[in-house]
């Protein structure tokens, strides 16, 4: 495994979309080196070596884990139903795990991720990079330090296009079994901003509707959570794929005993308000544009902060800022709303 003084080397295993964006940051990064690339699809095997020619390709984690050179990271950007089985295999090889979300489809199946890295003494990061938005750290911030005294009213709403453009018939996305509902795969970094922010909830109702998935997806598209904090207050998460042609907005609105504020635009990436007593909003770092992927477009690409905190942590420089159980916990609530269908 890496000392403080080597590079941690990473195997990326899924190397579409978001796999890319790790193994081009992990290839930039001077703590780092990428070692192997994975991924079922051999037909993307003579771009990456073009990519990556010092880099060897290995069709599958099983081939990885069999013959593959020596890591001390594996990143996993597969789709979701594969995440858990792949991180304990990698676990159980003795590699640190890095998980794209959610780190699971079920509670069951985290709390496995959980106890195997337990028994393996290896560390396990889950990818949240929306804590890393400045407007979400300033917010946790500003909560931590009591600023906005007892929470009254908090409320999500996050408003998205995912139409026939992304959901390929045949694919994996859409389906409940591989790809597990609208609050897994679209909006599960905002399930963990609230609880990274404002604790667990409690007494949560809900509806769910199809508005234009019927032909798309096997769950819904758009669903009304209300919820209690457990800290007190009370909350709302409204969200939907459903919007026309392009996303509309990801926003949480807080009235609390001394203010209010808003965090908006598409990707929670401005304070659109801020009025709290005896307080001055601070002029806070510009935010990451949104992950583009061409047709329709993501959160704030923030993977770049992810890699820098694996990196860290694993020379013993820093410690993790979404673990395991975290991470675990965002999986539970999911899931815990999802019962109510």
């Amino acid at each position: 495994m890496a000392d403080s003084l080597s590079a941690v080397r990473f195997v990326v295993c899924g190397v579409g979309h978001i796999g890319r964006r790790h193994a081009s940051l992990v290839s930039r990064h001077p703590g780092a080196q990428l070692t192997a690339l994975v991924d079922i699809r051999s037909e993307v095997a003579p771009e990456l070596a073009v990519e990556y020619p010092e880099v060897p390709f290995f069709s599958s984690l099983d081939e990885y884990l069999l013959r593959g050179p020596e890591a001390d990271i594996l990143t996993i950007a597969t789709p979701n139903y594969q995440h858990a089985p792949q991180a304990i295999a990698g676990l159980q090889h003795g590699l640190h795990v890095v998980i794209e979300k959610p780190i699971a489809l079920h509670k069951a199946d985290a709390e496995a991720i959980v106890q195997t890295a337990l028994q393996t003494g290896r560390l396990v990061f889950g990818v949240m990079q929306n804590r890393y938005s400045p407007p979400a750290a300033w917010l946790k911030q500003v909560y931590d330090q009591g600023v906005l005294g007892e929470i009254y009213l908090v409320q999500f709403n996050c408003f998205w296009n995912r139409d026939a453009r992304y959901y390929k018939p045949g694919g994996w996305k859409g389906t409940q079994a591989q790809d597990g509902g609208t609050l897994f795969t679209q909006f599960s970094h905002f399930v963990d901003l609230l609880y990274w922010v404002f604790g667990d909830i409690t007494n949560i109702s809900a509806r769910f509707r199809d508005f234009n998935h019927a032909e798309l997806t096997e769950f819904e598209d758009s669903g009304l959570v209300t919820f209690d904090l457990v800290r007190g207050g009370s909350g709302t998460l409204q969200y939907s794929t459903a919007v026309w042609d392009r996303n509309l907005e990801s926003s949480l609105t807080v009235v609390a005993e001394h203010g209010s504020l808003r965090l908006g635009g598409q990707y929670m990436d401005k304070v659109e308000y801020c009025h709290l007593r005896n307080y001055t909003l601070p002029e806070l770092p510009p935010t990451n544009p949104a992950n583009d992927y061409g047709l329709y477009q993501g959160s704030a690409a923030n993977h770049v902060q992810v890699i820098e905190n694996v990196v860290d942590t694993v020379q013993k420089r820093g410690c993790a800022t979404t673990n395991a159980l975290e991470g675990l916990k965002v999986v539970e609530i999911i899931e815990r709303i999802y019962s109510l269908k």
